[in-house]
């Protein structure tokens, strides 16, 4: 049975399905470590969101985190059952400490603590380009998971060439893990 996929309109929601031959210019990455999964994307725009409806359904995308403006409609994707989160904040710029909270309170929340585990959904997250602000929020969550700083920088190079410009490697090369954090004490 083929899938079909839903597209906003400005005036009602339709289904459509994509041509077998389009594709997006710039594909998503897919970014894995330990139990959690990611989809790095440019933004959509109501034109091609059939094609990015098509790749969230292919890695069982349930949330889409979106870090810029809005450039499409999100009814399509919350009829499919797909949730949408606006943290926009600066391009090329690190994210705020709100944003940052509510963006590992939601990975929390849909991979859980157990590390074990193999991914079963993956968390798609895209700004305007794909290149910064995208790639900063899921470095942040390899750092949370345990990688260090150049390893959750190159981890994320490695699947999304051009990532993270010298203003935003820095900020992930001085941030340090709200888990580390937490779990050090000291000894007086």
């Amino acid at each position: 049975m083929p899938q079909f996929s839903a597209m906003a309109t400005a005036t009602a929601t339709t289904l459509v399905r994509p041509h077998p031959e389009a594709r997006l210019l710039n594909r998503p990455a897919v970014i894995e470590y330990k139990h959690m999964r990611f989809l790095v994307s440019d933004a959509p725009a109501d034109s091609n969101l059939p094609l990015y409806i098509t790749e969230f359904e292919k890695h069982h995308t349930k949330n889409v985190v979106r870090v810029c403006d809005p450039t499409y409609g999100t009814s399509a994707l919350e009829k499919l059952g797909i949730k949408v989160f606006d943290w926009p904040f600066g391009d090329g710029e690190g994210p705020p400490p709100n944003i940052t909270r509510e963006w590992l309170h939601l990975v929390d929340n849909v991979f859980g603590k157990n590390e074990e585990q193999q991914p079963t959904q993956t968390i798609a997250i895209h700004c305007v380009a794909g290149l910064g602000r995208a790639p900063l929020l899921v470095a942040i969550a390899l750092i949370e998971a345990g990688l260090s700083p150049e390893e959750s920088i190159a981890r994320v190079r490695e699947k999304r060439r051009g990532a993270l410009n010298t203003k935003q490697a820095k900020f992930i090369m001085d941030y340090r893990s709200k888990k580390s954090r937490k779990s050090k004490c000291t000894i007086l």
